[in-house]
């Protein structure tokens, strides 16, 4: 018999009684036959069609009637037996089994029924949308440095080093903490570009700064607890304490970064602030000395916690890089969060926390609950990248590349859109902010756009509050200078349109 073989067994009703469906063998699929037999009885028995009790075909009638060997059919019953969908009666044959409960008390998988439970945490996060900027490279796009010009052929010759002399010790589980050799690198690194104070101890190694982010969240706060947040400020913070049912306090930023006052007549007694004070995102300001003074003065007075995202401070074109506002902690309240994403490449998703010496011991259980240790393979290969000096040359050779980009991205947005808006945040970083003066909806321009394609990440989507500023951030760090004076054209067609 060729093609589609079918054994019905409502042609032996006197003798397989209550059971009336196909046993269907494909002869031109690449499945076998005893795994096709056993997907069969195992999908109609799920979907209620073979009931408890129902007698099923013995091996050798199912076989002849398929016009098969026994062979596929002996094995397909004996893993639905093992598995308890069948069981065998001594001297009356094999059934379906008895222990499966009735039709009734089983929900089609294609239209579930009534409430389905689901954690508070999770309740409280807002629907799953990838944005419309991640969707490809393009203009515009935020957060996306320039792969052209990665080292990837080094990269690659440090990963087959790697290969050919890993040890089983790799293929061990790691330490919570981290790759000892990185956490050093990663130490010195800190105290040398970025003027934090830590030892390789307090170095966490963990999967991107949105890790970090939850990490700290889970460590330092509890529902209900009050945190003040940057408004405008980084989405998914805020959907890191919406998952943790804190209660969020948007605290306005201006020229000089979040405004502490401001923040302590909102709520003084607030459990943790979340800052980016180096490159705010998404204004790209810095803050001030006097305010980071203020707001360790803040954390120390009321017991409070900082977490500090210093996500692509690498990069500042008017002045050396601005030091970590941890580097003035004098009283352990900063939790300095890093990543090299920004650096690298985003899909490494390697980043570091620096963690006060007394909390050391309760990220590491909470890590471990997480998902125990971090992968070896990109840790090692990352120390030795930063280790043989890669990773400092790499920085030096991006820096007047970024510094150019920048350079043609604001003078086009001056020379075509002119004085009907405000540029933010140009200093430092691989994007700055602007807000059009006609703009009034930001996101149904950035919808268009996505369409043409042109990447543009709204400003009204990091704000918190029920009045946000409408306008765009614009990445600027894998856009080539010839296509940003096109992209800015164009956003010129889509604003004044």
């Amino acid at each position: 018999m060729t093609g589609l073989a079918e054994f019905c067994i409502t042609t032996l009703k006197s003798q397989f009684r209550g059971i009336s469906n196909l046993i269907t063998i494909d002869r031109r699929a690449s499945k076998p036959f005893y795994q096709q037999i056993y997907d069969s009885f195992r999908s109609r028995i799920i979907r209620g069609e073979l009931r408890a009790g129902d007698l099923v075909p013995s091996s050798r009638e199912l076989a002849r009637e398929s016009r098969i060997s026994r062979l596929p059919v002996l094995t397909a019953y004996s893993q639905l037996l093992a598995e308890g969908y069948f069981e065998s009666r001594v001297g009356a044959g094999t059934f379906i089994s008895s222990s499966l409960p009735s039709r009734s008390t089983r929900s089609s998988p294609s239209a579930p029924r009534g409430q389905r439970l689901l954690s508070a945490q999770v309740a409280a996060l807002p629907k799953y949308e990838r944005p419309s900027w991640a969707e490809s490279l393009g203009p515009f796009q935020v957060g996306q440095p320039e792969l052209q010009k990665f080292p990837i052929e080094i990269w690659l010759k440090l990963i087959a080093r790697y290969s050919r002399r890993m040890r089983l010790k790799a293929l061990q589980y790691g330490d919570a903490m981290g790759l000892p050799e990185l956490r050093e690198a990663v130490a010195t690194y800190l105290r040398t570009s970025r003027g934090v104070r830590c030892e390789a101890q307090q170095i966490m190694i963990v999967s991107g700064s949105q890790q970090a982010l939850d990490l700290a969240t889970r460590v330092l706060l509890e529902a209900g607890s009050a945190t003040w947040v940057e408004e405008p400020g980084y989405w998914l913070v805020h959907h890191v304490l919406k998952a943790a049912r804190c209660r969020i306090v948007p605290v306005p930023v201006d020229t000089a970064g979040l405004n502490v006052t401001a923040g302590i007549k909102l709520n003084r007694n607030a459990r943790a602030a979340f800052v980016a004070p180096s490159h705010q995102y998404p204004l790209g300001v810095t803050m001030s000395a006097a305010r980071r003074l203020q707001l360790l003065e803040w954390a120390q007075r009321s017991r409070a916690w900082i977490v500090e995202d210093d996500y692509d401070s690498e990069y500042r074109y008017g002045s050396l890089p601005i030091a970590s506002l941890q580097g003035l902690d004098g009283n352990g309240r900063v939790i300095y969060i890093g990543t090299f994403s920004k650096v690298m490449f985003p899909s490494m998703r390697l980043g570091y926390l620096v963690i006060p010496f007394d909390l050391i011991e309760r990220f590491a259980a909470m890590r471990q609950v997480m998902d125990i240790c971090p992968t070896h393979i990109t840790q090692a290969v990352m120390s030795d990248f930063i280790r043989e000096g890669h990773f400092a040359r790499h920085i030096r050779r991006m820096r007047p590349i970024y510094a150019e980009r920048r350079r043609v991205l604001v003078a086009e947005i001056e020379r075509q859109l002119g004085d009907n808006l405000t540029i933010m945040g140009d200093q430092a970083g691989m994007h700055l902010a602007i807000f059009p003066a006609r703009v009034r909806d930001d996101r149904k321009i950035a919808a268009t756009a996505a369409r043409q394609p042109l990447w543009l990440s709204t400003l009204s989507s990091s704000y918190v509050g029920r009045t946000p500023r409408h306008g765009f951030v614009l990445g600027f760090g894998n856009a080539q200078a010839k296509d940003i004076l096109q992209a800015v054209r164009h956003l010129k067609r889509l604003i004044y349109q």
